[in-house]
């Protein structure tokens, strides 16, 4: 029997089905925990008066037939919950139930959205919710019409098995779709009949956009968890915004924007709402002035800001990037290019000219990126600092300034010991030690770049791409190791040019002015390259001990004015201000065609290069000579 398997009642059911079906007032039926395996047609026809209908944890029940719940004038809630079993609920099982009001299906085991058209509610707020029925995977067309003859106040499919939404799927004032991580895709017609729609709920979704039509009249839009929404649609899209909840702090960058433009516009236009002539501006565009409530909020590694927040900043970084891309590279082709035999210190400078040129590479990098995004920074945010351009421009910048730390260090103590050892010819360097020291460093350098990319640190924390991310211990160690040995080089390169120069400023050695040329080259060298990481250090290791002193915005400053200097400064402190390096540079350009006139002033100078004194001294007395005429201007002996 049918109503047998309805009715809840214990040993009575069938006495009580006979009173129920005589009684004249509301009825609620709870049927839980029966062994119902199916409901037929017409199960409960002869109940006209009965008002709600809850059916749970009805582990047997299967499927639901045709006309199951028809024709019911007084039914208005029907919740069918925890019955794992349903897989079929016949199209035609609902029909005419003209007060229904709450339509609830959960927790079930169904496999097709089932058939709603023919229910024909007339209830003005109506609610219906299909949620935790993982096996749905698709909402049809025209799903909810027929449904209800006003618009659904609220449509709940939360937490089902949805990975699509076909056109003309909705009608309804608030819409949730949380919790469908399979859904990818909506079509951009599925709310066409939702001109009302005012609430959208997509968290923990796998959307990777928003349908643009229903935007207009939205109010609060719900989007947490929805990692894969990385750029938001056009926001003049969003009239009526009022509330948002979103995964990327940066997102909200763009609607605290919409309210600082909507607040110029009150300003300028909305102080006169009588103004002649503009019957409907005032409501049309002033009468929404409050601020958009937006989470999560920006933190202190992302302000609401362009990667170069100010035009001197983006100008600057231009001209820095671009002089030591081209300064290296003439360097590097020059020292690669030229017949000269490979001595020690042009070894060293070759690396030292490979790591400033990976700087230059860097900071193009950020300043191409900047360009792309000025503006709509916020929408570009994510793929930016979580994909692989960032840690590549991350990798490169760390390797650079590792690696030039350790050839300044090298090429310093080369200097130091070929000057202290001047006269012991068995004791000088050799090129097989200087590989030995400079693979050493490419080592140290790779593995402290490659680092962040592990998860040690990280490279996404900030859109500058600098391994700022200090919350782990792992992460702070290192961090602030790094920095530390920095410091140290400083420190020991320091040492190293105090002691050439009470070398060279003995008068045993070599003429007092000569001495002093040698120690104020050392100086100009040593200082243009370190004194501009200093302000760096002090404040990276500040920040690394979570005590940070200035703002990211501040440390672009830093980023641009003093972090870089190295890179663009070595070339010409190093090869550009020496004249054998000038006469090299004429001598190869001639090869191809160029200088030719200069080129042939050199060759007459000097047809060799048995001496090249602009980076090596000689293990003799004429060592400091060489040496004072490699760190001067001109390339000549002064006095």
């Amino acid at each position: 029997c049918v109503l047998r398997c309805l009715m809840m009642l214990h040993n009575f059911w069938c006495e009580m089905w006979s009173m129920l079906r005589r009684l004249k007032h509301s009825i609620n039926i709870i049927s839980k925990n029966e062994v119902l395996e199916s409901i037929g047609a017409f199960a409960v026809a002869g109940l006209p008066q009965i008002t709600n209908i809850f059916i749970s944890e009805n582990a047997e029940l299967a499927s639901i037939g045709a006309f199951a719940f028809s024709d019911l004038p007084e039914l208005t809630e029907m919740t069918i919950t925890k019955s794992k079993h349903l897989r079929h609920i016949h199209p035609d099982a609902f029909r005419n139930i003209v007060k229904l009001r709450v339509l609830i299906i959960s927790n079930t085991g169904l496999r097709m959205f089932p058939d709603f058209t023919k229910i024909h509610s007339t209830a003005p707020d109506f609610l219906f919710g299909l949620q935790e029925n993982s096996h749905i995977e698709r909402v049809p067309v025209n799903a909810f019409r027929g449904l209800c003859t006003q618009t659904i106040s609220e449509i709940r499919l939360t937490r089902n098995g949805i990975k699509e939404v076909a056109s003309d799927a909705f009608n309804g004032t608030k819409m949730r779709l949380s919790g469908n991580q399979q859904l990818t895709h909506i079509n951009p017609n599925a709310f066409v009949g939702s001109s009302e729609l005012v609430v959208l709920d997509i968290s923990h979704t796998a959307l990777s956009s928003l349908p643009e039509n229903i935007l207009g009249g939205l109010q609060k839009l719900m989007a947490e968890s929805v990692f894969r929404l990385k750029e938001l649609p056009p926001l003049q899209l969003f009239n009526k915004l009022q509330e948002v909840h979103l995964t990327y702090p940066s997102h909200c960058c763009a609607f605290h924007n919409v309210h600082r433009n909507r607040s110029s516009w009150n300003a300028l236009l909305c102080s006169h709402p009588d103004a002649p002539g503009m019957p409907n501006f005032y409501k049309d565009h002033c009468s929404n002035s409050t601020a958009i409530i937006c989470t999560p909020t920006q933190d202190e590694f992302n302000p609401c800001e362009d990667i170069m927040s100010a035009v001197p900043l983006r100008i600057l970084i231009w001209i820095i990037s671009i002089l030591a891309l081209l300064g290296n590279a003439a360097v590097l082709l020059v020292l690669l290019g030229s017949r000269c035999k490979l001595t020690v210190p042009r070894f060293l400078m070759c690396h030292l000219a490979f790591s400033d040129l990976c700087m230059g590479i860097y900071l193009v990098v950020i300043a191409t990126v900047d360009i792309v995004t000025r503006g709509r920074y916020y929408n570009h945010a994510i793929d930016w600092q979580t994909g692989p351009g960032c840690s590549a421009a991350g990798f490169f910048t760390v390797f650079a300034s590792e690696l030039s730390v350790f050839t300044l260090t090298a090429i310093t103590l080369e200097r130091w010991y070929t000057i202290k050892h001047a006269l012991r010819l068995d004791r000088k360097l050799r090129l097989r030690h200087a590989c030995i020291v400079m693979t050493a460093g490419w080592i140290f350098s790779s593995l402290a770049a490659l680092l962040p990319t592990v998860g040690v640190s990280s490279y996404g924390k900030v859109s500058i791409c600098l391994p700022m991310d200090v919350e782990s211990l792992v992460s702070q160690v290192f961090v602030v190791s790094l920095l530390l040995l920095n410091i140290l080089a400083f420190f020991c390169v320091c040492g190293c040019y105090l002691s050439i120069y009470l070398t060279v400023r003995n008068p045993s050695s070599a003429p007092a002015h000569a001495d002093t040329s040698v120690a104020q080259r050392m100086a100009v060298l040593i200082f243009t390259d370190f004194v501009c990481m200093a302000p760096i250090s002090f404040f990276a290791v500040s920040a690394a001990l979570k005590l940070p002193l200035i703002t990211v915005s501040e440390a672009k400053i830093l980023l641009v004015f003093f972090y870089p200097i190295n890179s663009c400064s070595n070339p010409f402190l190093y090869a550009f201000s020496n004249r054998t390096f000038r006469r090299d540079f004429f001598l190869l350009s001639a090869r191809f065609g160029l200088f030719k006139t200069r080129a042939q002033i050199y060759r007459a100078e000097s047809s060799t290069c048995q001496q090249p004194t602009w980076i090596s001294p000689k293990s003799s007395h004429v060592m400091l000579y060489s040496l004072a005429n490699a760190l001067s201007p001109d390339g000549k002996h002064e006095g």
